[in-house]
């Protein structure tokens, strides 16, 4: 256990630094700019947390630029991740202010009518960028205050509706205020970086002076004055007097101001903000949450060294002594874990192949899970990076094929199985298989409703070429070596025939109850965690208090391997010796719960009645869950094999 308290210190500390400094993000350099130096602005798709399914962002009647959409250079993990992003129409130069400055006009058909009209009702959003930073959002709420999001992009347009709910019409945001914050870093005059961006979008039923009507196309209607705007004013929400109608033939005219605001905020510190929602989610709620995970994972350890402590002294000492005993004449009835040593490590009598498959993959999952997240505590992996966490779990996973290899391949020797070929076969390829087939389901879908969620085929052919070519042949080099290794030893015999197993005395001792009730308490201690993880994998939020992250990735781990150990033991006790599903299956249990927890929190979405929605949702939360059963099934699972070894070494056997 000293061991165990050293790293939770270590891991508290690292949360604690990584919550408290300042937002530092290694490998990324800083932008600067001159006056009037040009400040590109990039458009990613559209998104909806009520579908979750991204729309290319110039499939809808928007302005587009003069030389068409390009592609902004993307990794592999952008692409998997559904950022499609790409260049935009709009002109910004560093600390110079536009005002009302028109983009185009679009004069929309029924089909536009129709697309816009439905992408307003599912919510659909903007998601702008400059300089790397997401534009933020800025809107009013029903009382007239001014309300600030970081997250999330901004609305395309809103409805109206009348007093029983029904919508009467949609409006489109067809003008924006766009405000950019700069700072001139000390020692650099005349040079500066943004370290701002957020995005007011307004909707204005634009009119030009004297009744011109535009087509759209001519320069003349560049340089008209708009009736709709003061010059060499700012557009606020009070001027507006007219909102702009969405319907078919209605003219949208696109205008944009640009406000430059200096500010005192320095570079390293420009995604502080973006980080902490503006402070709505206080750190303390994090700090609270790990308090209280630290104090169950250490009532739960020392309860469990207390009964395993005591129990098993008092076990080893009278099985010793019944051995001293042997020698005189009268029998010594035995009771207890003793009485199924030439059965406790007998193979599973049920699918011991798969059971393998599990373990070694598990461990591959937890390491490369692991892996990722020290390295996005410690800043490596960061918001600025769109895609770097998929791009480092990725790589992590293949490398670590080593191991699922080899532990799968040792435990396949123990059980004296003769199909090595097909074991590995199955390590390689179950679990990444599985998650590659639902993946490519989703991405064929996703490409019917020409979302620009759909990975485009090259990329599709780059993952499977990382599957085929890197992660299959490093499980099968580590089943080499694990098959080459003598066979792994246990303390006792196995007998020719296995021993009965009685019923259970009661309900408590029932394996179904136990593998039911012990994920609780894992759950419990991670629930907080899990709801802002929920919260930035389905509502756009950002997550990055990867500290703390680490911290209770550790304690799901410990508490479900020491509930798992004890679980074991009592069944040992009961004289159940089929213990190596029972400790995979206890200690996965937590994943039960977790997708449970989905479905509770699934209504938080507000989702859209789209059939698509939920088997997208669901199906990847199947997969999430599925790994998490994995991670901690796996690692319970060891545990408990540890374990078991080491309480029939302690006793003398036949």
């Amino acid at each position: 256990m000293t061991g165990l308290t050293k790293t939770l210190t270590a891991l508290t500390a690292a949360a604690c630094l990584s919550s408290t400094s300042a937002f530092y993000m290694p490998g990324v350099k800083p932008q600067t700019f001159s006056r009037g130096d040009e400040v590109a602005m990039k458009v990613n798709a559209l998104t909806s947390i009520h579908t979750q399914i991204p729309k290319p962002y110039y499939r809808l009647p928007f302005c587009q630029p003069a030389e068409g959409p390009k592609m902004a250079s993307e990794n592999l993990g952008e692409f998997l991740t559904g950022n499609k992003i790409q260049n935009s129409p709009y002109t910004i130069n560093m600390a110079t202010d536009v005002y009302c400055q028109k983009l185009c006009q679009q004069t929309l058909d029924s089909v536009d009518t129709i697309m816009l009209k439905k992408h307003i009702l599912y919510g659909y959003h903007h998601n702008w960028i400059i300089d790397n930073m997401p534009s933020a959002s800025i809107g009013s709420t029903e009382n007239g205050q001014r309300q600030k999001h970081y997250a999330g992009g901004f609305p395309i347009g809103f409805l109206d509706r009348n007093s029983s709910g029904k919508i009467k019409d949609a409006y489109i945001f067809n003008h924006v205020n766009i405000i950019l914050d700069f700072h001139e870093p000390e020692g650099m005059e005349g040079s500066f970086r943004v370290v701002g961006f957020s995005v007011e979008p307004l909707s204005i039923a634009h009119s030009f002076h004297g009744g011109f009507q535009w087509d759209g196309e001519s320069s003349e209607g560049y340089t008209k004055l708009l009736q709709t705007c003061a010059v060499g004013q700012h557009m606020t929400k009070a001027a507006v007097q007219k909102n702009q109608i969405v319907e078919e033939g209605e003219k949208i005219l696109f205008t944009y101001d640009v406000i430059w605001r200096e500010s005192d905020v320095e570079w390293a510190s420009r995604w502080d903000i973006y980080l902490n929602e503006g402070n709505l989610v206080p750190a303390q709620v994090h700090w609270y949450s790990i308090t209280n995970s630290i104090f169950v994972v250490l009532f739960l350890s020392l309860l469990v060294i207390s009964i395993l402590v005591r129990n098993l002294k008092r076990d080893i000492a009278g099985y010793n002594a019944i051995e001293l005993d042997e020698e005189g004449d009268e029998e010594v009835d035995e009771t207890g874990w003793k009485l199924v040593h030439a059965d406790v490590f007998r193979p599973p009598s049920n699918m011991p192949m798969i059971y393998c498959v599990f373990i070694g993959s598990g461990l591959q999952l937890a390491i490369s899970t692991l892996g990722a997240i020290c390295l996005a505590a410690i800043g490596f992996i960061n918001p600025s990076r769109r895609g770097s966490m998929l791009n480092w779990l990725l790589i992590f996973y293949m490398l670590c094929g080593v191991i699922a290899g080899y532990t799968s391949s040792r435990l396949y020797k123990a059980f004296r199985g003769r199909a090595w070929q097909v074991c590995t076969f199955a390590t390689a390829t179950l679990f990444p298989g599985t998650c590659f087939s639902v993946f490519l389901f989703f991405n064929t879908v996703l490409a019917f409703f020409r979302s620009s969620g759909s990975v485009p085929f090259l990329d599709i052919l780059i993952v499977a070429a990382m599957w085929c070519c890197v992660s299959i042949p490093l499980v099968f080099i580590g089943a080499y070596f694990g098959y080459k290794k003598e066979a792994m030893n246990f303390p006792t015999v196995t007998s020719t025939i296995a021993r009965a197993i009685p019923k259970p005395s009661n309900i408590l001792m029932n394996p179904t109850f136990g593998i039911t009730m012990a994920g609780l308490v894992p759950f419990g201690a991670a629930y907080v965690e899990l709801f802002f993880i929920m919260t930035s994998l389905w509502m756009d939020q950002y997550y990055y208090v990867f500290g703390f992250t680490l911290v209770v990735y550790i304690i799901l781990l410990v508490t479900s391997s020491e509930i798992t150990a004890l679980l074991v033991y009592y069944q040992l006790v009961s004289e159940n010796h089929r213990w190596w599903w029972l400790a995979l299956l206890t200690s996965g249990s937590v994943s039960f719960y977790i997708f449970g927890y989905s479905v509770v929190w699934f209504q938080t979405l507000e989702p859209s009645k789209l059939l698509f929605t939920y088997i997208l949702y669901f199906g990847y939360m199947f997969l999430l869950s599925f790994t998490v059963f994995l991670v901690t099934g796996s690692v319970g699972a060891l545990t408990s094999l540890w374990f078991v070894k080491k309480m029939f070494g302690s006793i003398k056997v036949d």
